[in-house]
């Protein structure tokens, strides 16, 4: 059995704009298969940063699409 340090991936989300928005796009990400927790730095009208922990690499377009389902957009994704 080995064990995998958790991966970290920051993206950008921008039209966030309030604690239901955050909780909208965590509840998403946090759906998605090895993700640990999901921190969001809110920017109300801006752009928010979204921190994921995962027990895996997850794809940009995984993270898209959780992220649209919400009623979001990911603007930039920083490794």
């Amino acid at each position: 059995m080995s064990t995998t340090s958790p991966t970290t991936t920051r993206v950008s989300v921008s039209g966030m704009t309030c604690g239901h928005c955050v909780s909208a796009v965590s509840e998403e990400l946090e759906a998605l298969a090895g993700v640990e927790e999901v921190t969001v730095e809110l920017n109300a009208g801006g752009i928010s940063t979204v921190t994921i922990t995962s027990s895996s690499e997850l794809s940009p377009s995984e993270i898209g699409e959780a992220v649209a389902e919400a009623g979001y957009l990911v603007v930039a994704n920083e490794a």
